[in-house]
Formats: structure tokens, C-alpha cells, sequence
């Protein structure tokens, strides 16, 4: 780690008093244990860890399903290509579990990139309900979109919008909201040098700001009776207790239910701050429902294909984009027009205006089940994640998911003795340990 920015000892220090050397030991000191959040959509907890490719450590004290580990490639695991698991900070998984989301709810996590939040708010909905992902910044947007996909959650919608955009639009909508505020990042100085690079008192402050505007538009976002949670990875209070502080100040229709902080001097993790707050007041409005655009002889062509290829038809409204696209919508979706929307339900596949073809979401969907379904071992799935084309068993015909476990990866299709390998070649990148 680069060596710590002196204002920032000297602010540490005047603010942690007795238990600053502690304090500094530990962020002198490397990561030492990773965590990851189990997606229980497609698997629990009890049996992942009886399958997990890695040992599972102890469980996180302050998040349901989500452990301790010590694998270093895990990303690189079949597992983790199948959607069954997140890796994720430990002290980060503390701020979800405030927001004590129910299946059937309105949630909006509104920094949401790159997804492990998401992935916590998507479990604990339970695929009822419904859940806006939204990240400002387009490149990470399309990051958090990958990782819904993969996940297989069904009931999200990935925007990429302002926060001032949003609550145009969604005036006292939401039931819960959650505001992981972009931060100096002190909490994550062990784990991204940049972060001690690019700290400084002027930084601190420029983010305070634009945390209270973040802050304003997530207040007008929620309904009365609702839960806002606030969170960020830094240690400053002008960022932590200090913004909560000043927000309750011009809000009295809000009040606190809880404030933690994370420090690593004294829990297995980064630093994290996270406060839940309950609005007291104001209504709850329905907002306007989209209205998907049809396509029948798209449809006739999607229902085709799942008679042949998919256990159950999925229920639920379907969209056919004017490129093809097409998309099934989670129960009561909004009206996104005129906001930049990167996935919104189920993406189906694509129609070409002659033939149907599955899209990869559908594979790894936790809410559709793949008919035709061909069991790999370890060996042949690492290949068929490489790009590779499979053998095909005898009689095997049209498109399968191949399995790992009993998991999906993706399509292929067979095509005289042969698995056609249809995993998107942006996705191609396991590569043998």
C-alpha cells in the first residue's frame, strides 16, 4: 500500500483517539480475508457449501449467506460463471440487510455498480417484487448489467441515469432505497492504492456534497412508511455521521432506526459506515406501468422455441424491441422511456423476422428452466467456457444448456453430432489454473 497521506493520519488520529495505533496497524497490514455473497435465487447457503469447488469459511456476522473464503481465483470458478455466488467485500454486505427488504416490494439501489448489493436486495426479493439497479456511469453500468445476468435475476430493471433523473420520475415510489454514495474511499485504502493516491481534504468535501444531493433525490424517490439506507466505504465523518446528522436536520419527516461503522482494526474486513432511516410521512404512489411494445410473429417464434428447448413457458408480458430484442418483463414494471435502460426483466433472445435465438440471460435465468440439458464434467465445461465445440450425444438435436452440476453455463446447439458453442464471446475467459 502506498504510504498514507499525512492530513489523514493527522485527521485519524485527533478523531480515533485511544485506539489509533490499532487502527493504523491494521491498515499497514494486507487484506486477509476475502468474502463472497451466495445466490440463493439458484442455490442455499447449506447446499453450496457442500458443492463449492473451495472451502467456505466462517459465516459474515452481519449478512445472511454471505462467507468468509481464502480462494484466490475464485472468479475463476465454474461456479461463479454459473451465477451461483458473488464475491464480494465483507464489511460491504453490512448495508442491505438494513434496508430488511420483503418479497413483493419496491427497491432501488441507486449506485448500484458493480452489483453486490444488487445481488443481496435481488435474493432477499426473491424474485417478487421489483428491483431498479441504477449506476450513473455507463461503463460501470454495463458491468452491474453482466452481473444481473449472471445471477439470473429476473426481476430487475439496470438503468444508467442521474439521481435527479430518477426522482422526476419516480416521486415517493419506492419502498426501500438504497444509497451506497460514491466516497473518498479511506474504508478501501489496504485494497485499492489508488484510493490513497487520489485522497485529499478537497476530495472529502466534494464528495460530502454530492453525497447530500444523492441523498435529497433518494428522499423524494421514497414512500412514506419506507426505509433508506446509507452507506459508504470511508471513515470521514463529514461523509458518515456528520451527512446523517445534517440530513435528519432537514428532513423531520425521516428518522434514524440505526448507525454502525465498520473499522478494520476491529472486524475481519474493510471499513464501512451504513445508517437505515424510516420516513415517517408522505404517500405512496403507484406510478405509471410500461406498456410493452408486441410483436406477434416474434412471440409465435419465442413460444416455438420454448415448447422445444424450455421446461415451463415463462409467465409475464413480453417486449420485442424494434432490433429484435426481446424481453420478459417483470410483473408491474415502470415506465422507463426516456431513460437509458441496459436490461429490464429477462432478456429472451433476438428475432431476426425468421428464426428465434436464445439469449444467454435465458440460460442462466433463475425463474425459466432449460428442457434440454446436457451434464458436463469439469474438464468439458472448462472447454465449452473456452469457446470450444462439444460432442454431441447421440439423437441430441436443437439447443441444450450445458450444465455444470446440474447448472447452467450457456447454449450450444447441436448440429450433426456436435454442440455449436453459443456462450457470447465477451465471456470466453476461463482459463485452466
Amino acid at each position: 500500500m502506498p504510504e498514507l497521506p499525512e492530513e489523514f493520519i493527522k485527521r485519524i488520529q485527533k478523531r480515533r483517539g485511544e485506539d489509533f495505533p490499532a487502527f493504523l496497524r491494521a491498515l499497514e497490514l494486507p487484506q486477509r480475508k476475502k468474502g463472497l455473497h451466495v445466490n440463493t435465487l439458484k442455490i442455499s447457503s447449506e447446499e453450496f457449501r457442500k458443492i463449492s469447488l473451495f472451502p467456505l469459511k466462517e459465516p459474515v456476522p452481519w449478512a445472511k449467506d454471505c462467507f468468509y473464503h481464502d480462494e484466490e481465483k475464485a472468479g475463476g470458478d465454474l461456479f461463479h460463471f454459473a451465477g451461483l455466488f458473488y464475491l464480494q467485500e465483507p464489511s460491504a454486505a453490512c448495508a442491505a440487510p438494513l434496508l430488511d427488504v420483503r418479497p413483493g416490494e419496491r427497491v432501488l439501489d441507486l449506485c448500484a455498480a458493480p452489483g453486490g448489493k444488487t445481488a443481496q436486495l435481488a435474493s432477499a426479493l426473491g424474485g417478487k417484487g421489483l428491483l431498479v439497479s441504477n449506476e450513473i456511469d455507463g461503463r460501470r453500468a454495463e458491468i452491474l448489467s453482466q452481473n444481473v445476468e449472471r445471477l439470473g435475476i429476473s426481476n430487475c430493471a439496470v438503468t444508467c441515469a442521474p439521481p435527479e433523473k430518477l426522482s422526476e420520475r419516480f416521486p415517493a415510489y419506492f419502498d426501500k432505497i438504497l444509497v451506497d454514495a460514491p466516497c473518498s474511499g479511506e474504508g478501501m485504502f489496504r485494497k485499492e492504492p489508488n484510493a490513497v493516491k487520489e485522497w485529499s481534504p478537497e476530495n472529502v468535501r466534494r464528495c460530502a456534497l454530492r453525497q447530500r444531493e444523492i441523498l435529497e433525490h433518494a428522499a423524494k424517490m421514497l414512500a412514506g412508511g419506507g426505509r433508506l439506507v446509507y452507506s459508504t466505504c470511508t471513515f470521514a465523518e463529514e461523509e458518515d455521521e456528520w451527512q446523517i446528522e445534517e440530513f435528519l436536520k432537514s428532513h423531520p419527516e425521516f428518522e434514524l432506526l440505526s448507525m454502525e461503522k465498520l473499522l478494520p482494526h476491529e472486524i475481519e474486513g474493510e471499513g464501512h459506515f451504513a445508517a437505515a432511516l424510516y420516513k415517517k410521512e408522505g404517500a405512496r404512489a403507484r406510478g405509471r406501468e410500461a406498456v410493452p411494445e408486441r410483436c406477434a410473429a416474434a412471440e409465435r417464434a419465442f413460444y416455438d422455441f420454448g415448447g422445444r428447448c424450455l421446461e415451463t413457458l415463462p409467465e409475464g408480458a413480453i417486449a420485442t424491441l424494434k432490433d429484435g430484442r426481446m424481453y420478459l418483463l417483470p410483473g408491474g414494471a415502470p415506465d422507463l422511456r426516456g431513460i437509458r435502460l441496459l436490461r429490464l426483466g429477462t432478456e429472451l433472445g433476438e428475432w431476426d423476422g425468421n428464426r428465434f435465438k436464445p439469449a444467454h440471460a435465458l440460460a442462466l435465468s433463475s425463474a425459466v428452466r432449460a428442457k434440454r440439458r446436457f451434464e458436463t464434467e469439469r474438464e468439458t465445461a472448462e472447454r465449452y467456457l473456452r469457446g470450444e465445440t462439444l460432442e454431441a450425444p447421440p439423437g441430441a438435436e436443437d439447443y441444450a444448456a450445458i450444465c455444470f452440476e446440474g447448472y447452467p453455463l450457456g447454449w450450444a446447439k447441436a448440429v450433426r453430432g456436435m454442440f455449436k458453442n453459443h456462450l457470447p464471446k465477451a465471456l470466453r475467459k476461463y482459463a485452466k489454473n
